[in-house]
Formats: structure tokens, sequence, C-alpha cells
């Protein structure tokens, strides 16, 4: 139940506001469920090619290809659907309520998701459906989080309580990468597994430690704003999903019709939604709160923010995997785990500086920190767009540090200054509408980047990997039929540190044939990456571009978010008080 509503000035919300007990108990409680959510994303991300021979699905096969992008982006897709709706519920019956929730769901899927009992296509829909599921959990423990800790901080260290949260948050996205290299080596299931205890132990612990601070104001969830939203930003991430699978003859699927029909159709029900939220008394969508000008900054500068960097692991994480570990000696089937080991610079990166420009924000206001982190990342994308493909690994680990740097010099304060800039009853949809922009930028990099990867691989590969097979003594015909390779399939062998010369080279195929002295050299560790790395690299180029500029857009929005906050003295006691108090929100 929520807590009865208390005189704003009463000791008893004094003191439950600003218990430096709780308020760290709340830090540490949100800082667990915030690495978990983010943990599981890539650590399954990392772990497919174990999960796909656990199951006993080929991810490469053309008609599998589907099941391959549902598991990566259908966790983000419910995430980013869900958090403004999650986040307006905790405003409604309790944050801490919503949240608790959010950790029971996390964890009973994780559960069910390690008990797989199927194989085949049926095993990788019974994994899609729960990460689904398990994406709803995720996104009520991403969006209360945040509302949960500004409660709990005076607004002179939410800066550094949010800080430290998204911090946590984005390590789990880094540390992931590792631990689902380790756990995958033991068994795929173990990669689900690993949820469980900490998702019990995280339970049991929010159920007993936090407590509702701020009073819930109850009003009718506003239905038709709902599915409007949904039916809007589902369409369109759905789309993207599609956009960038193969379609008939073509290497991409931008124009399949439905694919186009799902583009239109959500732009047009984004703008229903919004004529919706204009004229609901209880709106999903606040879209009074953008008129306050550091709301509005710092949820764009942080929407761009997120394309900048959304794909950015993914681009990474394939470079490594499909060229650079392999030019240098590694099996493919070992790439996964060193991948995520020689991406750990970034995360020292971010890990160093998070909770330092958390503390600094809180003193000094976070303009500076959030325009000289984002244009640090800039720096740091036209870094990776100067290396060579087959790079020097010291100075490759330098700019990934930098950009973790930079990332975590944005994060933290931006988050903390979109918090603090909004009334206390409005923190929960105010914090759902910030991971909205967050988590569908991180989405729609990922279409974008791969898109750009593709539409890159499309101009060059075939010709070069026709050109190599030749230069190995494959016949003319063989080799520009092998040569027609799909790109798509290319770069998802390169994501999973797969070599795909291994299947074409299968007694029964046709490159079988050649001498097994032609055979050794193809399915060798240096050929695929050698033929890949040209197109790759130039199609690579342009997304680090593209990730710059993003960056530096970032960078220049948050130029206009204001001077450093003054607290704020917002209205909590009832919410009968809340509605004939609360003034309007200031334009600056």
């Amino acid at each position: 139940m929520t807590s009865p509503a208390r005189p704003p000035g009463s000791a008893a919300a004094s003191s439950g506001a600003r218990d430096d007990r709780y308020k760290w108990i709340a830090s540490s409680n949100t800082t667990i469920g915030m690495f978990m959510a983010t943990l599981d994303g890539s650590i399954v991300i990392i772990s497919l090619p174990a999960i796909f021979r656990g199951i006993h699905l080929d991810p490469l096969a053309p008609g599998n290809i589907g099941f391959l992008l549902w598991m990566v982006m259908g966790y983000l897709l419910v995430m980013s659907l869900s958090v403004v709706t999650v986040g307006r519920l905790g405003d409604m019956f309790g944050r801490v309520r919503i949240y608790n929730l959010g950790f029971v769901v996390f964890t009973l899927t994780s559960l069910a998701l390690s008990l797989d009992p199927f194989t085949g296509s049926a095993g990788a829909l019974w994994l899609i459906l729960l990460r689904l599921v398990q994406g709803f959990g995720g996104a009520m423990l991403v969006a209360n989080s945040a509302a949960i800790l500004t409660d709990a901080f005076p607004a002179n260290e939410r800066g550094k309580a949010l800080g430290f949260n998204q911090m946590a948050g984005i390590a789990g996205q880094f540390i992931g990468l590792v631990a689902g290299g380790l756990l995958a080596m033991v068994d795929w299931r173990a990669v689900f597994w690993v949820n469980v205890p900490v998702g019990v132990i995280g339970t049991v612990w929010a159920y007993r430690s936090l407590r509702e601070i701020s009073t819930s104001s109850r009003g009718r969830i506003d239905w038709w704003g709902n599915i409007a939203f949904a039916a809007g930003v589902g369409a369109i991430l759905v789309a993207i999903t599609y956009g960038i699978q193969p379609y008939g003859s073509h290497s991409m699927g931008w124009t399949n019709p439905w694919v186009l029909t799902g583009l239109i159709g959500g732009a047009a029900m984004l703008a229903v939604f919004v004529l919706i939220e204009t004229r609901v008394s209880n709106p999903m969508f606040h879209l009074s709160l953008f008129r306050i000008r550091t709301f509005t900054a710092g949820n764009i500068s942080g929407f761009l923010a997120a394309i900048s960097r959304g794909g950015m692991q993914f681009m990474l994480v394939i470079w490594l995997q499909g060229i650079w570990l392999p030019l240098h000696g590694y099996k493919f089937e070992d790439t996964p785990l060193w991948a995520g080991l020689f991406l750990l610079p970034l995360t020292f990166g971010y890990l160093i500086t998070g909770s330092f420009a958390g503390i600094i924000s809180d003193r000094f206001g976070a303009r500076a920190l959030t325009v000289g982190g984002m244009a640090l990342f800039g720096l740091f994308s036209l870094g990776l767009w100067a290396l060579p493909v087959n790079f020097s690994y010291p100075v490759f680990a330098v700019l990934v540090f930098l950009g973790g740097v930079g990332a975590a010099m944005f994060a933290g304060p931006n988050n903390a200054e979109i918090m603090s800039s909004v009334p206390a009853n409005r923190r929960g949809a105010a914090s759902g509408m910030r991971a909205t922009f967050s988590n569908s930028g991180n989405t729609l990099s990922i279409g974008v980047f791969f898109t750009l990867i593709i539409i890159g691989l499309s101009a060059g590969l075939s010709h070069s990997l026709t050109t190599g097979l030749e230069a190995q003594g494959v016949p003319s015909g063989m080799a520009h039929d092998v040569g027609a390779m799909p790109p798509v399939a290319a770069l998802f062998a390169a994501f999973l540190g797969v070599n795909p010369m291994h299947g074409l080279l299968q007694p029964g195929t046709p490159l079988s044939t050649l001498p097994q002295s032609k055979v050794h050299a193809l399915s060798s560790n240096t050929f695929f990456p050698h033929v890949l790395s040209g197109p790759f690299h130039h199609a690579l180029m342009v997304v680090f571009a593209t990730a710059a500029v993003m960056a530096f857009l970032a960078a220049l929005v948050s130029l206009v978010r204001g001077p450093k906050l003054q607290e704020k003295a917002a209205p909590v006691a009832t919410p009968a008080a809340t509605v004939a108090q609360e003034p309007a929100p200031p334009r600056g």
C-alpha cells in the first residue's frame, strides 16, 4: 500500500525524503535492478552462438535470421514501448510497488528462459516470447529506479545518485559481454541462471527495505493514449527490425510493403497520440513538461546521444569478432569472449568517470559536463573512423577508454537535470519519458547502423569474396556463386563469431570438391576476415561518421539546457493539493 499523505512540512515527510540511511538503501537496490536489466541485454547478445547451438538451430540459415534479430531486438522493443506506461503507473499506484513487481517479473522470466523445453524453431520462439515479457519487467525497473532515487536524494546529491545508477546500467551492458562469453562456455542456460539468485535477493530486499516517499496521484489510465503510443512506436520499431532483414532478391527489407506501412502508419499513429494527449485530463505523456527547457533539451540530447552510442557496441563487437581477432590468430569460437575482454577499457572509462561526473554536476551544474562528454564521444567516433581495419590495440584501447569517459560525463548529469527539472508528482512519468527517448534512440541506432553496414557490404562484398576465391584457385563460375552470399549473412556471421566458410565447405557442397590444400586455406581463420575487411571498413567509416555527427548535435542541444537548476518546491502532499497548488512549469 502507498504511504498515507503527509503534510509537506511534517517531520515524517522530512525524514523520509532526506533519511541518509534510506537514500543509500534506495541507491544500492536500484543499482542492482539497473545492472541486472541492462546486463541481460548484452549477456544474451554475446551468448547467441551457444544458445542457438543449444537449441539445435542454425542462426545463419535464411529462415532463421528473423529469430536471431528478435532475440536481440525484442527485449529493447518492449522496453521502449512500456517505460512511459509503467512510469505513469508508478505515479498512480506507487513507484516502489511497480519497481518491486518488475523485480518479480524479471526474476521469474529468467528462470523460465533457462528451462526452455524445446529445440529448433519452437525453442527459439519460447526464448523470444519470454524475452518480451522480461523486457516488460526490465521496463518497470528502469522507469521507476530514477524516480525512486530522485525522491530519496536531495537536489544537491541527485547527480551523484543518478550518475552511479546510470553507471551501473552502462557497466551492465559491457560486463554482460564478458560474463556471457564465460557462462556460454559452461552451458547456455547459465546465461539465464545467473539472474535468478541476484533477482531473488534483490526482490526480497526491495520488498523489505524500499518505501514510498512521494504521495501517489491517483487518476485514470489514459487507455487511448497508451494504445496509440504502443501502436505508433511499436510499428516503427518492428518495421526497423524487418527493414534490416533480406526481402526477396534485396539485401534488406526497406522496400517491403509491410515495412513501409509500419513506418508511415507508425508516424501517423504518433501524430494521433500527440493529439490525444492534448485533449485528455490524465495524459500518459505529459506534453506540458516540454515547456521546461531543461527537460526538453535533456531528452532531445539524450535521444541524439542514444543514436550515437546505441549501435556502437554492436559495431565494435562485429569489428573485433569478425575481423581483428581472427586476423590475430584467435579461433572464431573463442572470439565472443575475447571481444568482451578487449572492450573492457570502455567499461573502465565509464566506471571511473561516472560517479565523479555526478558529484561535479551536483556542485557546478550539468551543462559543461554534458556538452564536454558528447563532444569527447564525437571525437572518439572520429578516432575510430581514422583507425585502419587491422589497428594497433593500444591505440584502440585508449580511444574506447575515452569513449567511456565521454559517455559517463553525459549520462548521469543529463538524467539528474531531467529528473530535477520536473514537479515531484510527475517524476514517474518523466522518468518513463526519459527512458523512452533513450531506448527508442538505442533501437533506432541499431537499425540505422546495421542498415549502413549492409549497404556498404552490398557494394563491395561480392566482388571481394569472388576475387579472393579465384585467387585461391576456385573456378570463376563457382566463385561467383559463392560470392553472391547475402551481406546480412556475412554480417551476422561476423557478429556471432562464426566462420561462414565452414558451412560452404561441408561435404556435398560445391567447394568441398576442391583439393584439400585449398579447402584448408579457405577454412582458415584469416581468409574470410581478409575478404570481409575492405568492404566492412568502408561501411564502418560511414557508421562512425554518423555517430560523430549525432554526438556533436547532442552536445549542441545541451548548450541550451540553461543554468544550474535550483531545487523546486514541488507540492507532494495530497492529490487534491497537488492539483490545486501545482505551478505552471517554467519555460526556462
